[in-house]
This record gives structure tokens, C-alpha cells and sequence, in this order.
């Protein structure tokens, strides 16, 4: 073999190197970009400050909004939604990180449950819950398409069952390779009533409590001088004995009211708000609330409104003998509780813009009939029956001999003796 030969060996080895060392990195690129993902973030570059909406679609959809400084249900007329719920929500998106990345195929979606939501005509069959994170303008900043829970396999299930520990997303902008971050985002929910601000208003120190019924002899009013004091009906008739049990709940009923959803029908005849019953409470804190309550849904929910207004006084009348060193303290615990009671007015108020589903129970001891809050006429009715004079017993028989008639038993004589 001459010189020129080797080099021409030599030259071609190189070449066959040079390309297996290419072919040999894009096969380890292919398998490690996938894996390099781990650890990442699921959302390097959100901002939270820039975030203004929330866009959920699953088998409906779900639109959140910041409007006039409250996040907002659109689903629900604008009504304000769980802050602390979306702000949740956002942290944990802003801070979820990839655990494991593997490429995917659009054969492979459907089994993932990871196709769009608005595919075909099975829409909600195999498809992802999508998250959209909005700007202020409704632009969209982020997006993933979230696919099956993930459940961690154990040789000794719980008697309590699984329970996920991670989910399966895809990112649009990357739809080959399927993630799986550790965190099963159980709270991000397509339904509007879940993502509702439950705070509601709440009647204290109840004075008066009133009902107008559609039919009148079913109205009534009750009043009570302090907070101890027995309640007293308005316009009692004779007979009519207040069942203290009955009346006892009034003071407490609405201390926590709460609904269940806000109403999206709202026609007054479709409600019967149009011809409601009417429950009006004043409190020993000048506040008034006047609730309208209509019909009963095929869910067993009653339509409700609530009207809240308030006399609040602000000025103090200072005590007979109050001393000079009171007066300050005096003052400042006056404006403290009037302060209070101004913003409890100003947020309560805002409740009357809409209408509520709330269950019966709710408001159930404010709509008894007239008749139902007194005392039943059965005890009335055993009462007098105790009172009453004994039954005199009946004469006997003339053809039956009488107790005195029957003659005193005599001794039977003794038997003879056996001979």
C-alpha cells in the first residue's frame, strides 16, 4: 500500500466518523430534549401583574374577568367571583414545574384525554379542560391544555381509594410532546357557581321581623323591645298564644345566610317575583332588609332578592353625667362602630343587584303562615279536657241485681269425713 492510498483510507474514515458523530448526536438530541424539560417551569415567562382574565373550556365555558377592581363571573351577570380561589389558582400556575416530558402522537391525544374541546361532535369525549391566561385586554399570555389525572401506582391501595397525584397537559405551541407536572389542578372547574364569592349579607341584633303574604290572614308582625325581650305579635287576637319554640329561631335565621347560586333566569314571572312573599327585619343597628321570595325550582332552590338600607346616626348624644376624661374614649368607640356599620351598608347594598338561589331552610321559620306560629290547639284541647267534669256512671240494669244487692257469702260446711 503506497502514501497515496493510506491518505485516501485515512480521509474516508474520517468522513464515515464525522457522520456517525452527527447521526449519533441527533439520536441522543431526540431522546434528552424531551427529558430536559424537567424541572422547568410550566410557565417561565407569566407575570402575574399582567393577568387580567381566565378562560376555561371544557363541556362549557368559563370566562373570569378584573372589572372595576373585582374579578367577575361573566356566566353569572358580572357577579364577583372567589379572589382567593383565583388568586390561588394563579400562584400555583406561575409556579408549576415539568416532572416528566415524552413525545406524543395525534394518534395518542383521545387516549390522554387530551383533544381539543371543541373537536367534532363529541364534544367532552377525550377532550381537555382548556386554560387560557388573559391580559387586562383579553389577549391570551399562556395556554395549556390539561389531560387525564395522574395516580401514582401502589402495591397497597388505600381502602379510601386513589387519589391523583399530577396531571397530564400539553402546551398549544408544542403539541408532540405530552407533560406531566405534580399537581392535579382540582380546582380549576368549568361551572360558574363554584368560582362565586360565598360571602353574603348577614342580619344580627334582629328587632322586628314582618311577612305580607300573597293571601292577608296569613301576614303578621313581631317586635321585640331589646335583644332579651320576649317577641310580641302586632294585632293579636284572642286565643292567639305564641309558640315561643317557633319564634325563638327568627332572631338567629339570617346570622349566616348563604345561597347557592345566582340566578340566571331572572324574568319576575318566570321567578314569581312578580307576586312574591315578602319578609321585612329591622335591626337595633337602624338597618332594614327587605327580602322578595318567589318561586321554588325543580332543584327544591327558591328565587330570592334582598334590599338592604340603613339609618346609621352620626352623631353622639353625650350621657347626662358623662365626665370629661369618657368623652374621648366615648367618641372614638361611637365613630369606630359607625365607621363599621357604613361599610357594612355600602358592600350589603351591592347584593341587591342580583338574584339568588338559596335553599329552603333559609328562610322557611320567615314565611310560616299566621297560624303556624302559635301554640297548636291539640294542647289547648288536652288542657281543657283535664278540666273537665268526670263522666257520671251509668244506673244499673233494673233487671241485674246491684253490687249492694248480692247477699254476703257464707261458709260452706265442712266436708264429712270419709268413712
Amino acid at each position: 500500500m503506497n502514501r497515496k492510498q493510506l491518505i485516501t483510507i485515512l480521509l474516508a474514515l474520517a468522513v464515515l466518523g464525522g457522520a456517525g458523530l452527527v447521526l449519533m448526536n441527533r439520536h441522543d438530541s431526540s431522546w434528552s430534549a424531551p427529558q430536559g424539560k424537567m424541572g422547568q417551569k410550566l410557565f417561565p415567562n407569566l407575570v402575574l401583574n399582567d393577568v387580567g382574565a381566565l378562560h376555561i373550556a371544557a363541556a362549557g365555558d368559563l370566562h373570569l374577568a378584573a372589572k372595576d377592581g373585582l374579578w367577575r363571573v361573566q356566566e353569572r351577570a358580572g357577579y364577583p367571583a372567589d379572589l382567593s380561589k383565583i388568586r390561588d389558582l394563579l400562584l400555583k400556575l406561575s409556579e408549576l414545574k415539568i416532572s416528566q416530558s415524552e413525545p406524543i402522537g395525534q394518534s395518542q391525544l383521545a387516549r390522554m384525554d387530551l383533544l381539543p374541546p371543541a373537536t367534532g361532535t363529541n364534544m367532552g369525549t377525550n377532550t381537555a379542560t382548556q386554560v387560557e391566561i388573559q391580559d387586562k385586554q383579553g389577549k391570551t399570555l399562556q395556554s395549556v391544555l390539561l389531560g387525564k389525572k395522574h395516580f401514582e401506582q401502589s402495591s397497597r391501595p388505600s381502602p379510601y381509594g386513589e387519589f391523583p397525584n399530577g396531571r397530564y397537559v400539553m402546551l398549544p405551541d408544542d403539541p408532540k410532546d405530552l407533560l406531566l407536572i405534580s399537581d392535579p389542578l382540582d380546582s380549576i372547574e368549568v361551572n360558574p357557581e363554584s368560582w362565586l364569592d360565598r360571602d353574603f349579607f348577614k342580619v344580627d341584633q334582629v328587632a322586628s321581623v314582618s311577612l305580607v303574604s300573597t293571601n292577608a290572614t296569613n301576614s303578621w308582625n313581631l317586635t321585640r323591645e331589646s335583644e332579651s325581650a320576649p317577641w310580641v305579635l302586632a294585632d293579636a287576637k284572642a286565643g292567639e298564644m305564641l309558640d315561643s319554640n317557633k319564634v325563638s329561631s327568627l332572631a338567629g335565621t339570617l346570622s349566616y345566610a348563604s345561597f347557592v347560586d345566582a340566578a340566571t333566569n331572572t324574568a319576575p314571572a318566570a321567578t314569581g317575583l312578580d307576586k312574591p312573599l315578602a319578609v321585612t327585619l329591622t335591626t337595633f343597628d337602624h338597618f332594614t332588609y327587605d327580602l322578595k321570595i318567589g318561586n321554588k325550582t325543580p332543584e327544591n332552590n327558591l328565587y330570592l332578592t334582598v334590599a338592604v338600607a340603613a339609618d346609621i346616626p352620626t352623631n353622639r348624644l353625650a350621657g347626662k353625667d358623662e365626665k370629661p376624661e369618657d368623652k374621648q374614649k366615648l367618641d372614638k368607640e361611637f365613630q369606630d362602630k359607625t365607621k363599621a356599620l357604613q361599610d357594612k351598608l355600602a358592600k350589603e347594598k351591592a347584593f341587591g343587584q342580583w338574584v339568588y338561589l338559596v335553599t329552603p331552610s333559609l328562610v322557611d321559620p320567615l314565611i310560616r303562615d299566621r297560624s303556624q306560629l302559635f301554640v297548636e290547639k291539640k294542647e289547648e284541647t288536652s288542657a281543657a279536657g283535664a278540666n273537665a267534669a268526670p263522666t257520671a256512671l251509668p244506673k244499673p240494669d233494673a233487671e241485674m241485681p246491684g253490687l249492694l244487692d248480692i247477699p254476703a257469702a257464707t261458709n260452706p260446711p265442712p266436708a264429712a269425713a270419709p268413712k
